[in-house]
């Protein structure tokens, strides 16, 4: 754990690579026949013991780690987007002001759901209409737009008993599971028969920017996303390309 809080890994990766060499240890096992024993988990799943048994070696007993990551095949599979009714819907049937706030960060700002609970009233510059991400993944931050939707409920909202802007009714940081469930409860409220998360929000805002004509360089930066290729998904779920090919025909 030290050596994983020294190259500054998040508690949460940390914990996980933790949890598996404890039991890659208990197993007895090579590091090839422990990954076998993955063989028949996700592709994300296999990559996660792979890199966390090469930390170890590496790292913390400082010898090679010959095992090659193995290349599962992967699912290619399209993000949920909800069209912009759905969106509109959600927020008509939300009648608490703070659910209302949390719907409207995961979609006017985009965020993550750990954006989310983390950020503060320092990071939201009214004035000149921007919010500062600091606490982003990979420690990436950005700066994205601070829309007037957004905007507005946060002014109503107006509560900063504490430099969090969600806080629960303990005076602590918003758990994890409370905002799942709020954006759960909101689609069902809707009438929403997709699967709705906290991301399908974050992929609803990549995707209609997209199709508005937002430049995807652009909504990359918006999103924090390294490489182009991981924002490029969202091309495949605009519907601004297929309707003009639906009019060739």
């Amino acid at each position: 754990m030290e050596e994983l809080k020294l190259r500054k890994y998040s508690y949460r990766t940390a914990k996980k690579y933790r949890d598996i060499v404890i039991k890659f240890l208990k197993s007895g096992k090579t590091p090839r026949e422990f990954l076998l024993s993955y063989s028949n988990k996700s592709r994300s799943t296999i990559c996660s013991v792979y890199f966390a048994l090469k930390f170890f070696y590496e790292n913390v007993l400082n010898e090679k780690f010959d095992e090659k990551l193995p290349l599962a095949k992967s699912k290619h599979k399209l993000p949920v987007v909800l069209n912009r009714r759905e969106v509109q819907k959600l927020f008509e049937v939300t009648t608490n002001i703070k659910h209302k706030v949390v719907l409207a960060l995961l979609y006017y700002a985009g965020l993550r759901l750990s954006e989310v609970r983390n950020l503060k009233w320092q990071d939201i510059d009214f004035e000149r209409g921007l919010i500062h991400i600091k606490q982003a993944k990979g420690e990436k931050e950005r700066v994205i737009f601070l829309h007037k939707n957004l905007k507005d409920l946060l002014i109503n909202y107006g509560i900063r008993k504490s430099e969090l802007v969600l806080i629960s009714e303990r005076d602590r940081k918003y758990n994890k599971r409370t905002i799942q469930q709020i954006v759960k409860n909101a689609a069902k409220k809707a009438g929403i028969k997709k699967k709705v998360t906290p991301h399908t929000l974050r992929h609803s805002f990549a995707t209609h920017l997209l199709e508005t004509g937002a430049d995807i360089r652009y909504i990359q930066q918006l999103l924090g996303h390294k490489s182009l290729r991981t924002t490029q998904i969202y091309t495949h779920v605009a519907n601004k390309d297929i309707k003009k090919l639906a009019n060739l025909l």
